[in-house]
């Protein structure tokens, strides 16, 4: 008997190892992972869905409306076909029908398309300062017989006074239209931080009862040591200050202001756990989503405990770290795990 289907979702903070749900999840018969750890931002990103929410439930107007669904669309096009957007491709990874969805969406808490416009579509770019030097020239040229439409940013205006329930009904439908086309409408299907930690109060408004989201943490000293002395070392861009004090400020303020999502689809997980404790956290997991643990045909093939224990306890490699780890311990109490026991290794088996 197939596992019930299921919208997989896995979040963290930057470096908590988040991708471990995807590798797992690849070694479940019935699951698509081919996305990998591709990152699907158009609900969380700037001008996304839930930016769309704020504007058009809080503090709304007419004015407001058009540019929030206007900034919307913008980004939407962008995040399907721009070049060299790394995030973006949606015309791949999640199909051609993308743009003609998000139109509709868009049609659909549209109120009134207006020949009216206002100051924002007034300011001037590129392209309309080039429309209005030419029609300038042509109205010197014909004696100022020549009457040229108004140069706008954008048009039409576009209001929208949707309620709350029309709002997220319209946005449930929509995110599962996208989702079903990238590949949910045949079999469960991981999509690598669909949402984020921060956004996890939202959940209920736009899923069903086959959504879950697995939230990783990780123990912040080994966040940031692997920050400092790997990723930054090697010329990646880092998330976190590598000042340890900064690191604990910033750490901190990320963590609090997160809002409680009272869910009981949305599983936290510690890294940790899943390497100390593999069994009884990967029988947790397999309990969670109601499938069968004989489905997990491939164990250890693409997460193995044995070769990831090594991306823990980092802080104790070297004397180098022990004055900073000391102090995220002091500063960060209720962010560490409990090692069951000490382990040493050298840098070489970090990955």
């Amino acid at each position: 008997m197939a596992n019930p289907k299921r919208i997989i979702i896995p979040a963290g903070y930057m470096g908590s190892g988040s991708s471990v749900v995807t590798d797992l999840m690849s070694e479940i018969e019935g699951v698509d992972t081919k996305s990998g750890t591709f990152e699907f931002v158009f609900l969380h990103c700037p001008n996304g869905v839930f930016d769309l929410e704020d504007k058009l439930l809080i503090g709304n107007n007419a004015v407001r409306s058009d540019e929030a669904l206007h900034s919307f669309e913008k980004t939407m096009k962008q995040l399907y076909d721009k070049k060299y957007w790394w995030v973006g491709h949606y015309n791949t990874y999640i199909g051609k029908e993308f743009w003609p969805i998000t139109k509709e969406y868009v049609k659909r808490l549209t109120d009134v398309e207006s020949d009216f416009y206002w100051y924002y579509q007034e300011n001037t770019n590129a392209r309309m300062f080039l429309k209005l030097c030419f029609n300038r020239a042509l109205k010197l040229l014909t004696l100022n017989r020549y009457k040229p439409k108004k140069v706008l940013a954008y048009e039409p205006m576009r209001l929208s006074f949707v309620t709350p329930d029309e709002f997220y009904a319209a946005s449930k439908e929509y995110i599962y239209k996208l989702l079903n086309l990238a590949g949910y409408a045949k079999t469960s299907t991981v999509f690598d931080q669909l949402l984020l930690p921060f956004n996890l109060f939202r959940f209920d408004n736009y899923f069903d009862e086959d959504a879950y989201v697995f939230v990783i943490e990780r123990d912040p000293r080994d966040v940031f040591i692997s920050n400092k002395y790997y990723w930054a070392k090697n010329g990646e861009s880092v998330p976190y200050p590598t000042d340890v004090k900064e690191f604990c400020k910033y750490y901190r303020r990320l963590r609090a202001v997160e809002q409680p999502a009272d869910c009981e689809r949305v599983c936290r997980i510690k890294f940790e756990d899943m390497i100390y404790r593999y069994d009884e956290t990967v029988d947790g997991i397999f309990e969670k989503l109601g499938w069968d643990r004989a489905t997990h045909v491939a164990p250890k093939t693409r997460f193995d405990p044995d070769k990831s224990i090594f991306n823990t306890q980092m802080f104790r490699k070297s004397k180098e770290y022990e004055a900073e780890c000391a102090y995220i311990a002091q500063e960060l109490p209720e962010y560490l795990y409990d090692f069951p026991y000490e382990l040493t290794h050298g840098n070489q088996e970090v990955f």
